[in-house]
């Protein structure tokens, strides 16, 4: 097995089970290959049931999202008092020597006092306190022939002064201020200031730090729950990768690198993704949203509904930028996995690259366009009738009626004079479900997509290999929830079905019923005849919502664990060739035409534009006439008598 050259791809194919590099080939041959897949849309593919099993141990050690390794997680993630590295004792093994130091300095902070290092070796290490007299002392040595250190001699009771108290804790360092709180910055989407790492330090160990230790201890503890500097996630991504194949087998991983071994495009999509597809609509929608990182990129995403009308993630992409090249390479990708089926439908935004990329790659689909980016973009053109532009474009796109779409639309287009042009030049079928050549369902918008970019908006600042696993993480969480709530359907249609056709029930009270059996009837309406059940899609049974979820996205060993080739342990990816922007990285994107985006409003002051933690707005201690309360009902102002002005006033 070869590792790329410049300029070339790694390509995984779903079966047999896959080595990571299993085709080599240049981007260009990729690229037709993908084109000349199969455009037949093949039957339910079997769950895999010779998944390995992950061992117990693995799975413990395997913290979500930290890559740490660590099982023990003390009160509000920090260390000390009965944590992981707060507790010295003799024969104690560490796994390396800053673990050990670690522990020494949190240890200091603990109980007071301050330490130096009296001897370093890299086989052994002696630390004493810092007074002269004191008998306070650690010595560990390196266990032969391993990177673990021992503990082999602990005197920890102090012989120093009782009044000797230094004022400066210099064992307080980023990287130990790092140590100490990163267990509160598991969760991605927490917001963690440095000032609360200055405020948690002072109130635990009764410590003051400066502003900058604490936003380096910060980093230094996102560097470590992220698997390493943006760097080092990128060098450490092949790996991940061939373990994410190893896991789950039948996943579809393809990395390709350019000149240099620079990362240049990333797909994944999971086996579980691939089997559950074939039980779902066959309406996929696209989308791509910016990543926050150091190196930038965008995050490309596919997406269907399920059967409860959830969103049901199919494949993932990273590139450089929304362009025709990229998009037109993560469909091909997406394309070579999941076949092309004659009633494919796609939906997305009016971006044109999406709009080349799906001429090229799909010619035979139906490609709709999001009602409401076309809304958005009316709003601009048209910005003196938004209001009645509004009211009817969502009844007119909305219709199934030929009829009545001609009715809607004629009003429309008299409400707003020239909007009749515009949306015939975009094309009715691309936008309203009574011209559509293909069944688009309820699918009219991109919301999914959105929504799921909303899910990972605090992911999507973390390095490359992190971003990967915090997704692999969601999609784990979601499947194993979804397909317990599933297995508990005693209905014959999923949840979500089930209520909308309980909540059309009084609107059905006046129809006639003819029960066959508990699951079959028939209703007549007049001169029709209906059996409920069998209007409905098989894409909404139990049965099928059932299957959707059915295969497992299995996790992944701690990075310990890891049994990687050699070709792909001594293949260094480099992050991509861009220029990286100096100060504070934008976090907030730009909103699109016409998007209107919420304004936050103050819970302390009720007036909008701020939130509660930046108001300086003062707040009467009594309530004023313009707040709504009645100035007669206040009590007047009577003049102070003289014998009044030293009495004490009564709260």
């Amino acid at each position: 097995m070869e590792m790329p050259s410049p300029g070339r791809s790694l390509f995984v194919s779903p079966t047999p089970i896959p080595s990571f590099v299993d085709v080599v080939r240049n981007a260009s041959e990729g690229n037709e290959q993908g084109t000349a897949a199969e455009d037949v849309r093949t039957t339910p593919v079997e769950p895999y049931q010779n998944v390995p099993p992950i061992p117990i141990s693995v799975v413990e050690a395997n913290v979500e999202g930290s890559g740490c390794g660590d099982q023990t997680c003390v009160e509000e993630g920090i260390y000390g008092e009965g944590g992981i590295l707060g507790d010295i004792e003799e024969h104690r093994i560490f796994r390396s020597k800053k673990e050990l130091m670690t522990c020494v300095s949190i240890t200091a902070m603990t109980e007071k006092f301050q330490y130096k290092v009296f001897k370093s070796k890299p086989s052994f290490v002696v630390v004493r306190c810092i007074h002269t007299s004191c008998s306070w002392r650690v010595r560990a040595k390196k266990l032969v022939e391993s990177e673990y250190w021992m503990v082999t001699k602990y005197e920890k009771n102090h012989t120093c002064p009782t009044d000797f108290k230094p004022v400066r804790r210099r064992q307080a360092t980023s990287w130990v201020v790092g140590e100490c709180v990163k267990r509160k910055l598991i969760n991605p989407g927490r917001v963690y200031r440095p000032r609360d790492v200055m405020d948690d330090m002072k109130r635990k160990f009764g410590v003051d730090i400066s502003y900058s230790v604490a936003w380096r201890g910060r980093e230094c503890a996102y560097d470590n729950l992220r698997l390493g500097t943006p760097e080092q996630s990128y060098k450490l991504l092949p790996g991940y990768l061939h373990m994410l194949m190893d896991t789950n087998p039948g996943s579809v991983v393809n990395l390709e690198v350019s000149n240099g071994n620079r990362f240049q495009y990333l797909f994944i999509a999971f086996a579980a993704s691939i089997h559950g597809f074939s039980y779902c609509r066959p309406v996929i929608s696209i989308d791509a949203t910016h990543l926050k990182g150091k190196y930038r990129g965008v995050l490309f995403t596919a997406v269907c509904h399920d059967a409860n009308q959830q969103i049901f993630p199919l494949a993932f992409g990273v590139g450089d930028s929304e362009n025709d090249a990229s998009w037109s390479w993560f469909l091909h990708r997406v394309k070579s996995v999941f076949g092309s089926n004659p009633a494919l439908v796609i939906v997305s935004d009016r971006h044109r690259s999406i709009n080349n990329a799906v001429q090229e790659v799909f010619p035979q689909a139906f490609h709709g366009i999001c009602m409401y980016h076309l809304l958005n973009n009316l709003k601009t053109k048209f910005r003196n009738k938004t209001k009645e532009l509004e009211q009817h474009y969502i009844r007119t796109a909305k219709t199934y009626n030929l009829q009545d779409f001609h009715v809607l639309f004629y009003t429309l287009s008299s409400a707003v004079p020239g909007v009749k042009e515009y949306l015939e030049a975009v094309g009715l079928h691309r936008w309203t479900r009574s011209h559509a050549p293909s069944r688009r369902y309820n699918i009219m918008t991109t919301n999914i997509s959105e929504s799921l970019n909303a899910v990972l908006v605090k992911v999507r600042e973390l390095p490359i290999t992190a971003l990967v696993n915090e997704i692999r993480l969601l999609c784990q969480k979601w499947f194993h929830e979804r397909r317990t709530k599933a297995a508990g359907c005693t209905t014959m249609m999923s949840k979500d079905v089930e209520m909308k056709l309980e909540g059309r029930k009084d609107r059905a009270q006046a129809m006639g019923v003819i029960c066959a059996n508990q699951y079959t009837f028939d209703v007549v309406d007049g001169d029709r005849n209906y059996c409920a059940y069998d209007l409905c899609s098989l894409y909404y049974t139990r049965e099928f919502w059932h299957e959707t979820y059915r295969a497992v996205i299995n996790p992944i060993p701690h990075i310990s664990s890891w049994t990687t080739p050699q070709q792909i342990s001594e293949f260094e990816l480099q992050p991509p060739d861009v220029r990286t922007v100096t100060g504070r990285r934008r976090k907030r994107r730009l909103p699109s035409m016409g998007e209107e985006l919420p304004t936050p409003k103050c819970s302390r002051c009720k007036e909008r534009g701020h939130n509660r933690a930046t108001c300086q707005n003062p707040i009467a201690l009594h309530p004023t006439d313009e707040a709504g309360c009645s100035g007669s009902n206040l009590p007047t102002h009577q003049p102070i008598h003289p014998s009044d002005q030293h009495s004490t006033p009564q709260l």
